[in-house]
C-alpha cells in the first residue's frame, strides 16, 4: 500500500496490486481544514491509459473504511469492474476532525473533497471535467453518508445506501422517547473509536478528534432523564438528512430496509423512496431480512441475543439477491448500460424466507385485518421487556388484543393502533409501548415495539399511532396478538407509576391485495380522466410543454394553444406518476411532479 499526501507533496511507496494501478492511502484536506484520510483501490484489471466509474463505499459508525482488497465489498465491486474508494469518515480511524454523525455541512463536504479528488485520478471516467462518474454504497452510517452527500452534490450518479435513516429524530427519539437500547451500544462504540487511530498516529498525523459535545450531552441526559434538551433534539434534527436534502438527491437511487431493523425501522426507508419518486427520480425499495437486528424466519423462535454488534454497525452484505440487485443497480445507472434491468420497483423479503415483488410501494390493499379489545395496564417504573436491539413478548402483565387472519393473507405496511382510555398516576406523562406478536411463530413481528405518549390525568384520552410497517405472511387461521407493556429495553426507562384502563382498543393490520403482487401488479382498468391547473402567474409566458403520465408523452402545450386548465385521459395502473415540462418565453423550464394512487391503494 502506498501513502499519498494531497496536502503535503511527499508520497511514500509501499506494496502495490497487480496491474498497473496501484492501491494506496490518499489524505485529503476538506473545506475546514479536516484531513480525511480515504483508501484508494483503482482497478487492478485496468491497462495504462484505461478508465473505469469508482465507487465510494463508506463503513459503519464508528468504523474505519474497509482496506482488504482481497474480499467483502472491495473485491465484490473490482470484479463488476469498478474502482473502488474508502475512507475512515470525520472522528474515527485516522481522519481527523469529530464525529458529527454524517451531517450534510460536514461529513457531507467531507466526502464532496473526496469526489473532488477521484475527478483528478487518472484511473476514474470522467462525465466532464471535475465531475467523475461516481455511485455510493455502503450500509448504516455508510448509507447515511450517501443521503447527507447526494442532497449537496448532484454530480452522483447512482446510490444505493443501506438500512439508513430519513431523521435521526424520528429514528432515534419517536415521539420523544429516547431509544435507549441502541443509543447505548453506539455511544460505547462512538465513545471507544473516536480518534482512537489518530491518536496513534497514521498517514495524517497525530489527530486529536472525538464526538462532538452534543453526542455525549444528548447521550447522558436521555439516560439520566429519558429526555433531550431543547438544543440538543435540534442539533439531532439538523443532522438530516430530512426532507430538505432528500429533496435535492437527483441519483438515481436504491434505498434498502432491514425488515428485522430496530434501529432505522423501514418506515425510514419508506419516507426517503417516496420523496424519490414523488420528485420522479428512480427509486427501488428493497427489503431485506437483516440490518440492525437480527432475522427470526419460518418457525423459529425468538432471535437470540448473542451479536456481534460491530458487524451489525456496517450491516447489508450477504443476502444474494440483494447483492444482485444493487449489481444491476450499479450496472444500469453507473455504468450506463440500460440493457441490465433493475426489476420492480418494490421487493420485499417476507418472514417466510420468500421474496415478492410489486411495481410500487404502497402495494394495492386488500381488506385488512381488523380485531378490538379492552383492558387494563399497570404501569410500574422500571418495567421491562425485550432485549436493547429487538422486541419480544412480555411474560406477564401485558394488555393483549387477539387477532384472527382467516384468510391465507400478505400483511405488508404498518398497523394501525387506536386506544381509548383514562389513566392515572405519576408523572403525568408517559409512555406505554405496543407491539405485534405472532403467537403461532412465538416472535414479535420484525422485533419491533413503538412508544405510545399516554396522559394519566384520569381524564378520557384517544390517541392513534401507525406501527412500524412490517412484512409477514399469514395462513388462513394464523393468530397474532396486538401487545401493550408498561416497558421495553429498545427504549428509555420507564419512569411512570400508574394504570391505564382502554375501554376500546381498535387494531387494523394491512394486507397486500393478491393482484397488487407480482411485477406488473396493482392493474386496473377503469380509465381515469385528469385536469391540471397550469401555474398561476406563468400560462401567459409558456412557449411549450408537455404532459407525461409514467414517462409517456399524453398531452402537448403550445404557446396560447391552452387556457388556464389541460384535461386528458390516461388508463390507470394502481400508480401514476405525472409529470408537467413548461418551457417559457424566457428559455426557462418549469418541472412539477405527483404520485396518483388509484384502485383504492393505502397511502
Amino acid at each position: 500500500m502506498r501513502v499519498r499526501s494531497c496536502i503535503a507533496a511527499s508520497a511514500f511507496a509501499f506494496a502495490s496490486l497487480a496491474g498497473t494501478a496501484h492501491a494506496e492511502d490518499i489524505v485529503v484536506k476538506s473545506f475546514d481544514g479536516t484531513p480525511i484520510v480515504a483508501h484508494w483501490f483503482p482497478n487492478p484489471s485496468l491497462a495504462a491509459g484505461e478508465r473505469a466509474p469508482v465507487v465510494l463505499n463508506g463503513p459503519g459508525w464508528s468504523q474505519p473504511g474497509e482496506s482488504n482488497p482481497a474480499g467483502g465489498a472491495i473485491k465484490r465491486l473490482h470484479d463488476q469492474g469498478y474502482n473502488v474508494l474508502t475512507w475512515d469518515p470525520r472522528g474515527f480511524g485516522v481522519s481527523g476532525g469529530e464525529a458529527n454523525i454524517n451531517s450534510p455541512r460536514l461529513e457531507g463536504r467531507d466526502v464532496r473533497a473526496l469526489i473532488d479528488q477521484m475527478a483528478r485520478e487518472p484511473e476514474v471516467q470522467l462525465d466532464r471535467m471535475g465531475d467523475p462518474r461516481v455511485a455510493m454504497t455502503g450500509g448504516s452510517y455508510g448509507g447515511g453518508i450517501q443521503l447527507s452527500t447526494a442532497g449537496i452534490d448532484r454530480r452522483l450518479d447512482a446510490l444505493v445506501p443501506v438500512v439508513s435513516w430519513h431523521s435521526l429524530e424520528t429514528s432515534l427519539y419517536k415521539d420523544r422517547t429516547f431509544k435507549q437500547g441502541w443509543n447505548s451500544l453506539l455511544y460505547s462504540a462512538g465513545l471507544a473509536a473516536a480518534t482512537g487511530g489518530g491518536l496513534a498516529g497514521g498517514p495524517a498525523g497525530v489527530q486529536t478528534g472525538g464526538l462532538d459535545p452534543h453526542i455525549t450531552s444528548a447521550f447522558q441526559s436521555a439516560a439520566a432523564t429519558g429526555n433531550l434538551s431543547a438544543e440538543d433534539e435540534r442539533w439531532f434534527r439538523d443532522r438530516g438528512p430530512g426532507d430538505r436534502y432528500i429533496r435535492r438527491i437527483t441519483a438515481p437511487t436504491m434505498v434498502v430496509g432491514g425488515t428485522v431493523d430496530t434501529l432505522f425501522p423501514l418506515d425510514e426507508d419508506v419516507k426517503i423512496f417516496r420523496l424519490l419518486r414523488a420528485r420522479g427520480i428512480p427509486a427501488k425499495l428493497f427489503w431485506f431480512c437483516g440490518g440492525h437486528g437480527q432475522c427470526a424466519e419460518g418457525n423459529g423462535g425468538e432471535p437470540g441475543s448473542g451479536l456481534d454488534v460491530g458487524s451489525i454497525l456496517g450491516s447489508g452484505g450477504g443476502d444474494p439477491r440483494l447483492e444482485a440487485a444493487t449489481a444491476a443497480w450499479l450496472a444500469h445507472y453507473l455504468k450506463g448500460d440500460e440493457s441490465v434491468p433493475t426489476g420492480p420497483a418494490f421487493e420485499f423479503r417476507s418472514d417466510d424466507g420468500r421474496y415478492r415483488v410489486a411495481r410500487d410501494y404502497p402495494v394495492l390493499s386488500g381488506p385488512a385485518v381488523r380485531a378490538r379489545g379492552s383492558g387494563r395496564l399497570t404501569i410500574t417504573a422500571g418495567a421491562t421487556s425485550g432485549s436493547s436491539i429487538f422486541a419480544a413478548a412480555a411474560p406477564a402483565g401485558g394488555l393483549d388484543v387477539p387477532i384472527r387472519v382467516r384468510r391465507a393473507s400478505n400483511l405488508l405496511g404498518p398497523p394501525k393502533v387506536a386506544i381509548t382510555y383514562r389513566g392515572t398516576g405519576t408523572p403525568r406523562t408517559a409512555r406505554i409501548f405496543a407491539q405485534l406478536i405472532s403467537v403461532d411463530r412465538n416472535v414479535v413481528v420484525g422485533n419491533q415495539s413503538l412508544p405510545i405518549p399516554v396522559t394519566l390525568d384520569g381524564r378520557r384520552h384517544r390517541i392513534t399511532r401507525r406501527l412500524v410497517p412490517i412484512t409477514s405472511t399469514a395462513k388462513a387461521g394464523a393468530r397474532y396478538r396486538l401487545q401493550l407493556v408498561a416497558g421495553s429495553a429498545l427504549w428509555a426507562t420507564q419512569r411512570a407509576n400508574g394504570t391505564i384502563r382502554a375501554s376500546r382498543i381498535d387494531v387494523e393490520v394491512p394486507v397486500a391485495a393478491a393482484r397488487g403482487l407480482g411485477p406488473s401488479g396493482r392493474r386496473c382498468t377503469t380509465p381515469r380522466r385528469y385536469t391540471i391547473k397550469l401555474p398561476a402567474g406563468l400560462r401567459e409566458r409558456i412557449a411549450g410543454g408537455r404532459i407525461l403520465v409514467e414517462g409517456r408523452r399524453v398531452a402537448s402545450l403550445r404557446a396560447g394553444g391552452k387556457g388556464a386548465r389541460v384535461r386528458f385521459g390516461a388508463r390507470a395502473t394502481g400508480t401514476q406518476r405525472l409529470r408537467l415540462v413548461l418551457r417559457l418565453s424566457d428559455g426557462r423550464t418549469v418541472r412539477r411532479t405527483a404520485t396518483v394512487h388509484l384502485c383504492g391503494a393505502a397511502a
